[in-house]
């Protein structure tokens, strides 16, 4: 296709330089017939008549063959999949780039723009919904503002106030509208420290997560040590926090022991990457392996590889985040991800290939596996957690095994009724 059109861009750039047909074909000797034959596709061009109307037209060749690039296409098929109510017509995408490049990346502009705002606007909405410090922040300005409304309401309907409740009045007003300048700037520095910080903290998982991002998952101290050594938690702001992460070390070291390192680099060196038969060959459970590889140092399983922990009712517990996999911050991730159908049969492996739709649709291998932890006490049920080991994918086969369709999160997930997909006697147990 892109072959065909050279006539197209030929024609475009000697419109876009002001050039007749005739002066065009005098500069490079041929004859405007001739001329008007390629700009119409109906004369395949190359070599040097090509070198010379690129030159004429004062633009590289490869202007001309290949016309606009790759990712200004892909801009543009995505605002054409993403339009609501319209059907545009991609057959004649390249030929409407390579006329228009102008208004092509203007409309591919735009539409990255509409997406950056979307996302601003949705993480805003579950930031608000589920983060308990900016509900509080809102909750302390908005109820400022109303007690500034009522004692401004108080001055200005009632004609006479006695001296002393006019003082008293006027001192509150000021006080509440220092208040709300302060709870202002707190709120703004908070969301201004959000969005521009590369480590989102608030909660203590926050922190701890944050945490863990920063050595890359991986503690070579721990390893080194067989799981024995201890890490100083000091840089983290409360004692839950620091709780919290000991609990993650403590799997963490747990999982070195049953694993060590040079063995599992040595097994990982003798044949493919195979959770089972790694767990096979360890005489651990598969929830061990999958956060064995999850902690490996970067780059060593050849892809990006994250990690998704949850609880029973489905509320992520602990995440290591992998490019192109979007995991919410807040609010619920959805519900097809193998990571839940685990959930409902426990000590079943399961291996699914997933597709997670959105603006850039990637393809993830994903191992996951639910075990019930030690009883707590008696005539008590387990309590049951799910792991899932997040695998990028670079080169997928026609033939391969079949892709599921997922989404982030239950807000965008393309099943309207994958709510409902959640067996509701996993999530209702007690687990």
């Amino acid at each position: 296709m892109r072959d065909t059109l050279t006539g197209s861009r030929i024609r475009e750039r000697r419109q876009i330089a002001g050039l007749r047909q005739a002066e065009l074909a005098r500069q490079v000797g041929i004859s405007a017939s001739y001329l008007n034959l390629i700009e119409h596709n109906r004369r395949r061009i190359g070599g040097k008549l090509l070198v010379d109307i690129a030159g004429a037209l004062a633009v590289e060749p490869s202007v001309l063959t290949q016309g606009i690039e790759a990712t200004l296409i892909s801009a543009l098929r995505e605002a054409a999949a993403d339009a609501v109510g319209q059907q545009a017509e991609l057959d004649s995408l390249e030929e409407f780039a390579g006329r228009f490049p102008g208004w092509a990346g203007v409309l591919a502009q735009m539409h990255r723009r509409v997406v950056s705002l979307e996302r601003t606007v949705e993480t805003l909405s579950d930031r608000l919904t589920h983060d308990p410090h900016l509900a509080a922040s809102m909750h302390e300005v908005l109820s400022t503002a109303a007690a500034i409304r009522s004692t401004a309401a108080i001055l200005a309907d009632t004609q006479e106030i006695e001296p002393e409740w006019q003082d008293r009045f006027h001192s509150n007003l000021h006080q509440d509208a220092e208040r709300l300048a302060e709870s202002s700037k707190s709120l703004v520095a908070y969301l201004d420290e959000s969005d521009s910080a590369g480590d989102h903290r608030g909660v203590p998982l926050e922190d701890v997560e944050a945490f863990f991002d920063a050595n890359g998952h991986h503690f070579p101290s721990i390893e080194e040590s067989g799981g024995d050594a201890k890490l100083d938690l000091s840089e983290l702001d409360s004692a839950a926090a620091r709780s919290l992460a000991q609990d993650f070390l403590n799997v963490y070291a747990a999982d070195v022991r049953a694993i060590p390192l040079d063995k599992l680099q040595t097994a990982l060196a003798e044949a493919p990457l195979n959770p089972l038969q790694l767990a096979s060959r360890f005489s651990v459970d598969l929830a061990t392996v999958l956060r064995r590889l999850a902690a490996l140092a970067d780059g060593y399983l050849g892809r990006p590889t994250g990690l998704v922990v949850c609880d029973a009712s489905g509320s992520i517990l602990f995440s290591k985040s992998v490019p192109g996999f979007a995991m919410p911050r807040f609010g619920e991730a959805c519900p097809l991800w193998p990571l839940f159908q685990a959930l409902n049969r426990p000590l079943v492996p399961i291996h699914q290939r997933v597709v997670q739709l959105g603006r850039t649709a990637a393809v993830f291998d994903c191992y996951a596996y639910a075990w019930p932890q030690s009883a707590l006490s008696y005539d008590q049920g387990p309590v049951y957690r799910s792991v899932m080991l997040v695998r990028s994918v670079e080169d997928v086969a026609q033939d391969e095994q079949a892709v599921a369709r997922v989404g982030p999160s239950c807000r965008v997930c393309p099943h309207s009724d994958c709510r409902s997909r959640r067996e509701p006697s996993i999530l209702s147990e007690g687990f």
